[in-house]
Parts: structure tokens; sequence; C-alpha cells
């Protein structure tokens, strides 16, 4: 299948997505403008962003001045950008609300496309409740779809279990060649809800690992692309990282390409669950 920054991923709630996300994790300030920026005007069309990375403004300031300027030869709208934040931690409906609230105002887009609870931290009782706000936050149109970060298999039974008015559409974890999850993502997969990878880059830990660079040397293409390749392969949204332009424009370049079914089981192989940050999918 041909991908490229155009491509869009179809949700179970009927709506769509990029299908490549930047990333702007650990970033901040006038380095999160610019990546957006530089991110925007080379075709992505989705920002990842979150309360507890602080750029929410940054990233929705370098929307707005991306969409008003001359580099936007196609006069792209609001709504041709997705723009995603999470909530930092679930605790009452009262107080999630609230965040949501925040966030809209924080990155002055009006609304946000994408709202997760980043993790599953907190307990039964602050997830369905703060669950609740992100439905609630729906009706009121100030998000347009609601989905999870970090869930394991139990908190997405568990959310499904409390028969919610509105499904999770997405499950951004940690996936990549060397932490599969394949538990997690299969069961998203039976679900219908898209997982969304983060760290597909495996934050440069792996790039000279013998197998990603014999397969890259195959392909023609760098180690980030073949990651990001296998991402996209295994029918998940990756959201590649970084703030120099030229990897930026570098890690989306994947259209050129496809990894054989033989090599997507060799890379599969390098399984050794590796966590690259925080890995809250088995907490209480």
């Amino acid at each position: 299948m041909a991908y490229s920054l155009a491509s869009r991923t179809k949700l179970a709630n009927g709506l769509a997505m990029p299908t490549i996300h930047l990333g702007v994790y650990l970033t901040s300030g006038r380095e999160t403008y610019q990546a957006v920026r530089w991110a925007l005007e080379a075709g992505y069309r989705g920002i990842d962003s979150a309360q507890m990375y602080h750029n929410e403004k940054e990233s929705g300031q370098a929307i707005l001045d991306f969409l008003a300027s001359d580099a936007n030869a196609n006069s792209l709208k609001r709504d041709h950008v997705h723009f995603t934040s999470k909530l930092a931690s679930n605790s009452s409906y009262d107080a999630a609300r609230k965040a949501i609230r925040k966030s809209v105002k924080e990155c002055g887009l009006g609304y946000i496309d994408l709202f997760l609870l980043h993790s599953p931290y907190g307990g039964k009782n602050a997830r369905l409740e703060s669950w609740r706000a992100v439905e609630d936050a729906i009706d009121d149109g100030e998000i347009r779809i609601g989905g999870v970060s970090n869930y394991g298999v139990k908190h997405l039974q568990e959310l499904l279990d409390s028969k919610p008015r509105i499904l999770p559409a997405v499950n951004q974890i940690e996936v990549h060649p060397f932490n599969t999850r394949k538990e997690i993502t299969s069961y998203c997969e039976e679900h219908d809800i898209v997982v969304e990878a983060y760290a597909p880059l495996v934050r440069a830990l792996k790039m000279k690992h013998p197998t990603i660079v014999s397969l890259s040397k195959k392909y023609g293409c760098t180690p980030g692309q073949l990651l990001v390749r296998w991402s996209l392969q295994h029918g998940y949204v990756p959201l590649p990282k970084s703030v120099k332009r030229s990897r930026i424009v570098e890690n989306a370049d994947i259209g050129g390409f496809a990894i054989e079914d033989g090599d997507m089981a060799t890379m599969d192989g390098l399984d050794e669950y590796l966590v690259t940050d925080w890995d809250p999918t088995d907490t209480a």
C-alpha cells in the first residue's frame, strides 16, 4: 500500500485523521513552534501535544500562523490540521472537564481534534469519570474525537464494560519492533480501536542495530524511514518526533518502498519489551 503525508486513517466513529503525525514530546517554546511550522510546511497535517508537554500554546500558535501564511499555498483551513492533546491526570469529572476547557483555550484553535486520557493512573473511578468528561466535551464541540493513551488490555476492557456513550477511537502506546505490544495491539484491532505508535523511532536507541542497518540498506532507506514504514504496515498511526527540519521531512518520506512480509516478521522478532520512557499499562 502507498503511504504519504496525505494518507488518512479511518476511525470507528466514521471520522478520519492523518496517518502520520509529528510528535512534540520533550520540546518547548521556540523549538516546538519551529518544529510544528516545518512539519506543516513539509505536508504533515497531524500534531501530537499534551498538557504534560507544556507546549499546547506554541503548537497551536504555529498552526494558526501557518494557516495565515504565504506558505499555505493550498489555502488550508483549521479543519485540515489535526491537533491532539491529552489530560495530564485522571481525577474527578469536574477537574477533567475544567482541564479540557483549559487546553482548548491554551491551544487557541477553537477545538481539539483528538483528546486522550494520557494514562490509566488514578484508579477505576477516576478513569471512568474522566472519560465521562471527554464524552461531554465532545457533545459540547470542544473535542471532535476521544481516546486513551498507555491503556493496557484491562483498562480498555474496564472502559468498554462501563458501556460508555462514546467509545474510545484511539489508544496511543509505545510500539516499535523492540516493543511490539502484541496483546494490546491485538485487543485494539478486535475492538476497532486505532493504535497510535509513540516512540516509533525507539528514541534513536536502535538506529545501529545490525538488523535495522541491513534492512535499511536493502530498501535504500534510512533506519528512521524503515521504522516508520514498519508502523504503517502494521496499520498503526506513527508519531515520529524530531526538531530538525531535514529529519522531519525525511521521517515521512516512506512512499518509495514496502517491507516484504518476511522482513516484517524478522523485525517483529526483535521484540525485547524495550520501554524507552514509561509504562503504565499494568497499573491498577
